[in-house]
């Protein structure tokens, strides 16, 4: 049983490093010029949801404001 154990876990290791490749080949694929274009278009988006008035981290996390939501009212129940 422990071999079967070791064995599942080698492929596991092994899975997760194709899968590791296979990522570092996709994100090499990029041009600079593309690269640099994204990070134009990042950044302008950035720039006008933070003058919009609309934070970054409330537009990245809603889960997380509505799990602290939730936290706030158990406590309040207690």
């Amino acid at each position: 049983m422990w071999k079967a154990l070791g064995l599942a876990g080698a492929a596991g290791v092994v899975a997760s490093g194709v899968l590791e490749a296979r990522s570092q080949r996709v994100r090499r694929a990029y041009s600079p010029d593309e690269i640099r274009e994204r990070l134009h278009q990042r950044h302008t988006r950035a720039v006008a949801t933070e003058t919009a008035g609309v934070p970054l981290a409330a537009e990245r996390r809603p889960l997380a404001t509505a799990r602290r939501a939730l936290c706030s009212m158990r406590r309040k129940r207690r």
